[in-house]
């Protein structure tokens, strides 16, 4: 009896001639040995031509495999499928910032091929929920919106609710430009991976990135619209692969920013559907929130080293439905969301973030004294509850009319428009610090009266009210 090491060894590389069935990227061979979920497999045409492939299914009567390249020009007798013994891995190197490469991790910017470091699986590996760090340490973005009321931190995972036409994709692109760590020498990466974007989109990252002199610090994964749906798939994996060998063996802090997730989640409907699965809401696999899960977990920080992954997936709501499964997942998984609001975006507000709506669930760990400053917390407490008011005397005064409100209703209106004119609306090239983002919100409340500033304390309004 061999033992089961030489039996893998003797296994590896086997190669079986012509496939049973062709259903769009999706390949079904039969008859097959014993083989593993998620393996590797190189499927090649009757010329010759090599396309990568995993595992996806496999029972002892069939094996199904998905290709990355898709399926076109393959036939079922000429076909011939060479199973790998092991899972997709990439190779990886801190000389892959400034690169640009395809889904799979091949380099498409016309440079040479990438010095390997380390050949790590795509799928990572999980993350003990007892060797993960609290995240804690302030990212400062330089839009006021996030970090004066939505406070990014490191090691979260924040998701940006959007919806087509929106302008998320400027705000990913400031982001990356702008974030930092205050006071701390560090060396900060962005990994950037798109996923069924168009050309259009992905030219306007790179040269967002260039002409910011920050492409050096980036890394550029592009599946783009054009491109087999399938490598959707593994695009996300590709780059959190990268973003974990620089985090946890170059001790860097990344930022993860995904785009379009929701392009991803229509690959994975369309391949489940292929497979014949039973689907859940809105045609999705069950597995949709697990599935999510999975990428989004890969994000955080781990005690004993110094780096970490901080991650923006952004995602565009069909319909701008925030209930839709998508979002709705997302939300579970993620420690709070950005939201967009379309019709603040139809008044020229950039970025239009939705004020109530959106939330950081970590906010309140990374920032105050020490942190950003003394008065953080109780600011935004009370611009949040403002700004609820405003929008309530907003809906007061579409029924009855302006004229029939109360003088403090006025007061608020005036507080509505000059927060949103003075404290959201920002350029996109405009970096303020954290301290400019707190000054600017006590300049918009001095439109109210003090006795209106219940969440504040009398020595925050002593100091920072009246100056």
């Amino acid at each position: 009896m061999l033992d089961s090491a030489i039996q893998k060894k003797l296994l590896k590389g086997r190669e079986y001639i012509g496939v049973d069935k062709i259903d769009g990227p999706l390949v079904f061979i039969s008859k097959t040995h014993p083989v593993g979920y998620r393996e590797l497999i190189e499927c090649v045409d009757a010329k010759g031509a090599v396309r990568l492939g995993m595992v996806l299914e496999t029972s002892q009567d069939v094996v199904v495999a998905q290709i990355f390249e898709g399926t076109s020009g393959l036939t079922l007798p000429s076909s011939r499928v060479r199973f790998c013994g092991e899972p997709l891995t990439i190779p990886v190197s801190k000389e892959m910032l400034g690169r640009v490469f395809n889904g799979l991790g091949k380099p498409i910017d016309g440079g040479p091929p990438q010095r390997c470091d380390l050949e790590l699986n795509v799928s990572g590996m999980a993350i003990n929920p007892i060797s993960r760090q609290y995240p804690r340490d302030f990212i400062q973005t330089g839009i006021s919106t996030i970090d004066g009321m939505n406070t990014l931190i490191r090691g979260q995972k924040l998701p940006i609710f959007s919806g087509n036409g929106l302008p998320h994709n400027e705000l990913a692109a400031q982001i990356a430009r702008q974030a930092k760590i205050r006071g701390t020498e560090t060396e900060f990466a962005v990994v950037f991976a798109a996923m069924g974007v168009k050309h259009d989109v992905a030219r306007f990252f790179t040269r967002s990135f260039e002409e910011s002199g920050v492409l050096e610090n980036v890394a550029l994964f592009l599946s783009l619209a054009d491109d087999p749906s399938i490598e959707r798939l593994i695009t996300p994996r590709t780059a959190l692969t990268l973003a974990e060998h620089l985090a946890f063996n170059e001790d860097m802090h990344v930022l993860v920013i995904m785009t379009d997730m929701t392009n991803y989640c229509e690959s994975l409907r369309e391949i489940s559907t292929l497979r014949g699965e039973i689907p859940s809401r809105k045609g999705y696999p069950g597995y949709l929130y697990s599935d999510l899960a999975e990428l989004y977990e890969r994000s955080g920080m781990i005690k004993g080293y110094s780096g970490s992954i901080t991650s923006l997936p952004i995602l565009t709501m069909p319909n701008d439905d925030i209930s839709h499964p998508i979002p709705d997942l997302s939300g579970y998984i993620t420690e709070g969301q950005i939201v967009f609001e379309r019709e603040m975006d139809g008044r020229g507000i950039y970025p239009p973030i939705a004020g109530l709506p959106s939330l950081s669930r970590l906010m309140k760990d990374g920032i105050g004294e020490g942190m950003t400053r003394e008065d953080h917390p109780h600011l935004a407490s009370q611009l949040f509850a403002a700004y609820s008011y405003v929008k309530d005397v907003r809906n007061l005064a579409s029924v009855i009319g302006e004229e029939e409100l109360t003088p403090l209703d006025h007061q608020y209106l005036d507080f509505g428009k000059a927060f949103e004119e003075k404290f959201v609306t920002q350029r996109t090239d405009e970096d303020r610090s954290i301290e400019q983002t707190l000054d600017i919100g006590w300049e918009v409340l001095r439109t109210l009266p003090i006795d209106e500033l219940h969440r504040i304390t009398e020595e925050e309004i002593e100091k920072y009210y009246g100056a």
